[in-house]
Order: C-alpha cells, then structure tokens, then sequence
C-alpha cells in the first residue's frame, strides 16, 4: 500500500492488551541537591521543552513526591512513549521514548462508509502524535459509527507500519460484518393493546424482505430510547395517566446477526378527565379569556397531547393579549378510586428573559439568511416558546433539511438564553426523467428539473416537459420566496401545453403564454396571492362532426387576466393531513386587453378530522362560477368541465352540457361539488405507505351562456360512491379508483376504473 515500509508490526491491537507504559524509577534517595538534569533519548522534544514539565529544578533537594509528580506530568503531555527518571549521584537522569509521529492514515474493508466519513471521525491526523491511547480512542469511535448504523458486528484492528525517523503509517483494517437486523419485537404487561398495535406505535420495525428502503429494522440504541418515549406518550394520549415503561432490553443473537427486543410496561388504570380550570396569578388578566382555547373537557378520555394543544394555544393566546413572559403549568390530581384526572392550568408570572443570540450549525449550502428569515423570534426580542416552536414549524415546511433541531441555552446573563439551531440538509436538486401510465393521459414520459434551494437562497427554478398521447406541456417557473428581502414571494411561470379533447368534444387546444405572481401573509395563517396571466388560446383540429358551437369558436384568442388568491390554512401539515381544515379562494378578471371579458369565482374548503390512528374524514366542497361582461360570453375553453379527478365515478367531462346531435361536452359556467372520503389502513406495514379510501362525491354542472334548444342542460344533481387504493411507492405515486354513478342524468359518461401511476428514476 505504502511506498516504504521498513517494518509491519502485527499483533499490536487493541485486545491484545499490549501497552509500553513507564518502567518505573530507580526509588529516589532522600538527601542532597540537584546540581544537573540529564535528559537522554530526545529526538524532537527539546531538552528543555522536557525540563519545563519536571516539578523540580536545578539546585532543589531530590524529592520522592516531586519526581512522582514530574513523571506524570510527562506521561499526561501524550509525546512520550515511556519515561525513567533515576538519580546517579547529584545528577537527575531523565530517560524518555518519544512516541513517533504520524505519517499517514489509512482504511481497509470499508465498504458501508467512505474514508471521509471515517476520518472525519477519528481524532487523529498526519503529523500529529501518535499514541496507543489516541489509537484505542480512535478504534471505539469506529465501531461507535458502525453501531449507530446498526453494524454491531463490527470490528477494527489497527495495524503500525514503522518508517524512518521516528514515524508511523497507521492501517485500520476493519471488518464491518452484516448489518445487524431486529428479528422480533415482544411485549409484556399490555393488556388493553396487543403487540401488533403497539409495534405500530414505535420506531423500530421488524425486519421483512419488503423493507428495502428503510433502515428502521436495523438495531439503533438511540432510536430505543425513543421508541421508549414514543410508547409512553401513546399511552398517555389514550387515558393511560400512569404508564411505565418499566424495561427495553435488546438481545443479540449468538451469531451476531439479529437482535430481539423485548418491551416490559405497566399500563395502570385508564382515566377521564375530571375538573379543568384555569387559574391566574398575573395582574388584570381574568381566567374566563383563557378557558375558551382549551381544548381538554371533562369526561373525555385522558389525552396528554389535548394537554400539551392547550398549552400552546394558551401560549399563543397570552402572547397575542401582549404577555410575552408568563409561565402555564398543568398540575394534574389523580383520582385512583374514581379514575378522573383534575387538571388546573396555573398562569403565573414567568422570568423576563430575551433572546441573546440565535447560534445556527449544520448548514453547509443554505444561507445563515434562508434559516434566519424563517424565525419569528429575533436577536433582542423576549422569549417565546410558542413562536419558537412555530419556528421550528417554518423551518420544516422549507423541506430543506432532514431534520430541525433547537434548543436554548443559558446565556451571558440570568436574563438572557441563546437559541441553537441544528439542521441536517437533504437534497433539494432534482433531474428526473419519468414514465407513466393513467387511464386519461394513457403512456406518458416526462423530463423535469427542480431546484427548490437555489445556491443556497431558497430560490425554485422548475422546468418540465411531458408529452402522452392525450397532452404534451413545456413549462418554466422561478420563485424568490423573499422578493426585496421582504417575505413576500415573487415568481413567473412559462408555458406551453397541448391537449387532445377529441373524445370528450371533437377538438385540439393549445395554450401559451406566462404568468407573473406574488405573494405574501396577511396573518400567520393566511396568506394572500395576486397574478398577472397572458396566454393565447387556440382551438385547432376541429372535427367536420362537432358540434357548430365548438366550429364556431375555432381560431387563436389572447387573455390578459388579473387574479388573486386567498388561502386559510389550519392543517397540521400540508401532505397527507389529518387534522385541520383550509379554505381556498380564487377570483379572476380578464379584460385588460385581449379578446376576453369574464370574471371568474373558484373556492374550495377542506376539513380533516382523524378519529383514530391513520383514520382520517375528509369533508370537502369547492365551486366555482364564471360570467361575461361588457358584452362578452364566456368561450368554450374558459367553462368549467368537471370528471375524472374531480368527480370520481363519471369521465373527464362526463357531466354539464352537451349538445344534444354530437354528445359533445361544451363545458358549464357554474358548478358545485361535495366529497366525503376516508382514508384508512390496511393493516400493512407503516413503510409501505399503502392506504385505503372511500368516498361519496356529489355536484353538479350547469348554466351556459348560448340559448339553443339544441343543448341539453339539466343542473340535476349527480352523486357516486366508490372505494379506492393509494400506494406511495419510492418510484412514484400509485392510485385506483372504483366509482360507481348512483345518480347520473342521459348523456352522462361513466368512468368506473381509474388509474394513475407515475415514476421518477
């Protein structure tokens, strides 16, 4: 491996217990003086670098205690192999082995981590000093890094090559052995969950051949400590008060490869909340103000996280009446005999204390700016823990780092904390090329690049270009999220698409055209939008059979519209919610210009509630309504056509107006829809990301501005039923739908079975 080697040593490992510690000095006679030191043995270390380390001195008497004392003085300077202090005389002869210096360092059998990872592990570097003790160290911050990696297995044996002049190669060869799996998970004193709920309530997994893309079946000692939390904390949120984890203990297998993990609880009794109140200590500031947020109530099931909810709101209530430093404790009274937990809020005076400093590590690529903007606690301002947990929020919804992590630390004063941030970042950049197939679009490919963290400013640049057999679509989007650092986020998009409406209406439509927008918060919660479009619509292709009413509009119209956009969001989170609601509303104007003159309303809430674990309702209603000014009607391309996604049971335009001698749908100015849908599991693993759906939709479409008897127009309502299955593959999104029409008019098209599938690669 190496250019020079003058000689292995083999055998110097760390089990072997080899250790050249001092030999020990000749016992030291009381009586006389120093009248010389003698050091012998020096290479590098200067004789008086030496002397400077020694508890005694020239012309001072020999002292047992004092020569101890100077021997391990330079044992603990870590440049000495061995050491000797004798006396000959009224000489003082020091006798030292210089531990030689590091030439190199080097890594064999690595296979799972890289040598940089590993060096940046090791304290130990070329030139320094080496030492038996710095190498023990070194080995156990190897198999430290293998172990958390779930390697436990693993082993290093370090290997010194001796060079000339005193100088070392270091070798680490490692074995890094399998990873080491979690054969089986087992618990004992549960009674009102069985094994199989509460393995779903940890971390950890059990390791099965479908889990290929998780590392949650590999033993981590760290993440049992948190599945320790995490069964607590299921237990208090389903009236469990006094649950115990009383043991985890984890047992290797005798070949090393597989761990079995045994859980051992005390659930205790289940409760219902007793008496809530809230009391207050601080001046001028009445309890009924706070009661309204709580969301504890009595006779309810225990719930520590409803108790955890209404802290924070009473946080963020307090806050927002101008008491930034009050202090709420929940003092809980048990009552064993009638198993009801009291719970009284007390609001008292906190300690006045600011923020000092906001410390951020971990961020190599994304700017000190990009986290800090996202803070609504500023250097100087009091401390908040709702706000900084609302931080922390914001910081999570950038999807740039993997994990968010702040703490608070006493700062420079009684009055004042520091905030430390720790981020891990992830990768933000995306080249995809992407193939798929759904029952409307047939075979489709795309190529798309994403950037959501532009050099590090949180910029997004997105371009994409998709081509099936039904659409082909170019597009091209920049957003600056801080536009004049101000939070107020400013973008275009480019585009092109072309989409087949043969089936549905016998025509072609091209759309080109941009769109400059921006938007910005009203509140913490809304956020309003405004945008500018101009697009140029072409209905081309048109059939010899289609409807006169789809002939007539055949040609290129320009559109320059302006539009804005409310949205309210109260979700916990933006994918998959499960608890919370958010309204949307959308209006636009054209008429600034180009051929068009309508004004368009759109709006839709949403509402999730999740009555037990990944069971969640959806409660959803969106219309929309369109209509033409200064003389103007609304042209086919700008109606509403409903179906397909948004109408599952019926095609896309299977519903609205048609004209009654072709079938051809010719879209509808206004229309209505309700959905209720329940997402549920399957009792699969959590890993696979599979889910079941159910659902009713019901709605209609209606009113268009062209007087004809010609056009079959009911406005009756429609309604279907179905159930469908979602499956969050690491290669995409996969979803079936069954729908089934229940209550349709003649004309309606009907769609049964749909299928979309999407992959990225």
């Amino acid at each position: 491996m190496f250019e020079s080697w003058r000689r292995v040593v083999t055998g110097l490992t760390l089990a072997s217990g080899l250790w050249l510690g001092p030999s020990g000095p000749a016992a030291p006679q009381e009586g006389g003086r120093i009248r010389e030191i003698v050091v012998l043995g020096n290479q590098r270390v200067e004789q008086a670098t030496i002397e400077s380390y020694l508890a005694v001195r020239r012309g001072e008497p020999f002292s047992p205690a004092a020569l101890d004392e100077s021997l391990k003085a330079l044992f603990q300077t870590g440049l000495f192999e061995d050491v000797r202090i004798r006396r000959e005389g009224e000489r003082l002869i020091v006798e030292v082995v210089e531990n030689p210096i590091i030439n190199r360092i080097a890594f064999e059998g690595n296979r799972a981590l890289q040598d940089s990872v590993l060096e940046a592990e090791v304290a130990l570097r070329p030139r320094q000093i080496f030492s038996r003790a710095r190498v023990q160290e070194a080995v156990q911050r190897i198999l430290d890094l293998y172990r958390r990696g779930g390697r436990f297995s693993a082993r290093v044996e370090p290997k010194v090559i001796e060079l000339d002049q005193n100088r070392v190669d270091l070798v680490f060869e490692i074995d890094e052995g399998p990873v080491t799996k979690v054969r089986g998970i087992s618990f004992i004193g549960n009674e009102a969950f069985s094994d199989a709920t509460l393995r779903g309530a940890i971390q950890t997994v059990e390791t099965a051949w479908w889990r290929l893309f998780t590392a949650d079946d590999t033993y981590d000692p760290d993440r049992l400590e948190v599945d320790k939390e995490l069964l607590r904390r299921f237990y208090l949120a389903r009236g469990y008060a006094e649950m115990q984890v009383v043991s985890a203990v984890a047992e290797l297998t005798p070949d090393g490869r597989e761990f079995y993990i045994t859980f051992t609880v005390d659930e205790g009794p289940r409760y219902r909340f007793g008496k809530i109140d809230v009391r207050s200590t601080v001046p001028d500031l009445p309890p009924e103000q706070l009661r309204a947020v709580l969301t504890v109530r009595e006779g309810a099931v225990y719930n520590a996280d409803e108790i955890e909810t209404s802290i924070q709101r009473l946080t963020e209530r307090l806050g927002a009446l101008g008491y930034a430093f009050t202090r709420i404790d929940p003092v809980q009274r048990l009552d064993r005999e009638a198993l009801t937990a009291d719970v009284v809020f007390e609001v008292s005076e906190g300690p006045r204390v600011y923020v000092e400093r906001i410390d951020i590590r971990g961020n190599v690529r994304t700017l000190d700016s990009v986290i800090r903007r996202e803070f609504r606690l500023a250097e100087g301002d009091a401390f908040n823990a709702a706000l900084l947990r609302r931080s922390r929020q914001r910081l999570i919804n950038l999807g740039f780092f993997e994990t968010v992590e702040i703490t608070t630390e006493p700062g420079s004063a009684p009055d004042k904390t520091v905030i430390k941030v720790r981020v891990s970042e992830r990768s933000t950049g995306e080249l995809s090329f992407g193939a798929g197939f759904s029952t409307v679009d047939g075979p489709l490919a795309d190529v798309r690049f994403r950037e959501r963290n532009l050099l590090g400013r949180g910029q997004e640049v997105i371009a994409n270009l998709t081509i099936s057999s039904r659409r082909q679509n170019a597009q091209f989007s920049f957003t600056e999220p801080w536009f004049l650092d101000r939070e107020l986020a400013a973008g275009f998009d480019l585009f092109r698409t072309t989409t087949n409406y043969q089936t549905e209406a016998n025509f072609d439509e091209a759309v080109a055209g941009g769109t400059v927008r921006g938007s910005y918060a009203l509140t913490e919660d809304l956020r309003h939008g405004l945008r500018y479009s101009l697009r140029r619509t072409q209905i081309q292709d048109v059939d010899d059979d289609a409807s006169p009413f789809i002939r007539r509009e055949e040609g290129a119209r320009w559109t320059s519209a302006v539009g804005q956009t409310f949205t309210y969001d109260r979700r916990d989170q933006r994918f998959l919610p499960s608890e919370g609601y958010v309204i949307r509303i959308d209006q636009e104007i054209a008429g600034l210009g180009g051929d068009s003159r309508y004004l368009r309303h759109e709006g839709r809430a949403d509402w999730y509630y999740s009555f037990a674990p990944d069971w969640v309702l959806n409660l959803g209603l969106s219309a929309g309504y369109i209509f033409g000014f200064g003389g103007e009607k609304v042209t086919l391309t700008e109606r509403f056509f409903v179906g397909g996604t948004n109408f599952r049971g019926f095609a896309f335009a299977g519903i609205g107006p048609r004209d009654r001698r072709t079938e051809d749908a010719l879209g509808g100015n206004l229309y209505y829809i309700g959905t209720a849908e329940l997402r549920f599991p399957l009792g699969l693993p959590k890993e696979l990301r599979i889910f079941g759906r159910t659902f009713v939709d019901a709605g209609t479409l209606t009113d268009i501005d062209i007087d004809d008897p010609q056009i079959e127009d009911t406005g009756d309502l429609r309604a279907s039923a179905g159930f469908g299955l979602s499956w969050l593959s690491p290669l995409g999104p996969l979803s079936i739908d069954f729908g089934f029409a229940f209550l349709k008019e003649r004309g309606d098209e009907t769609e049964t079975f749909r299928l979309s599938f999407g992959t990225r690669f």
